[in-house]
């Protein structure tokens, strides 16, 4: 496994809720992370997030650890589940609560 695998099995791992996103929540440097966000904000879950802007190397590793190619990229107990459009899918269908709450997320504070 690369250094960058392993860097990003690492940030996965240490979180119940984990998303890859362009920019900050406070600060979303695109339409998709910001949609992202708010959908995660709205369920009510304490997530982190890692901003791939900063970090070129976890930017493009991002991509090849989950075999997709674009960012945001959400993480739940160490599983891969999507990006925006599968996320706001989920959501709307009440799908992406259910997982959340059936795998026990921790709640925002």
């Amino acid at each position: 496994m690369s250094d960058t695998n392993q860097r990003i099995a690492d940030i996965v791992g240490a979180n119940d809720v984990t998303l890859f996103m362009k920019g900050t929540p406070l600060f979303p440097q695109c339409g998709f992370s910001s949609r992202a966000v708010a959908i995660l904000d709205h369920c009510g879950v304490a997530y982190d997030s890692v901003d791939v802007l900063q970090d070129m190397e976890i930017r493009q590793g991002i991509k090849a650890y989950s075999d997709w190619p674009t960012i945001p990229q959400l993480y739940v107990k160490g599983e891969f589940v999507g990006g925006s459009d599968i996320m706001m899918e989920m959501f709307e269908a009440g799908e992406l609560q259910q997982m959340l709450d059936e795998k026990q997320v921790a709640k925002a504070s």
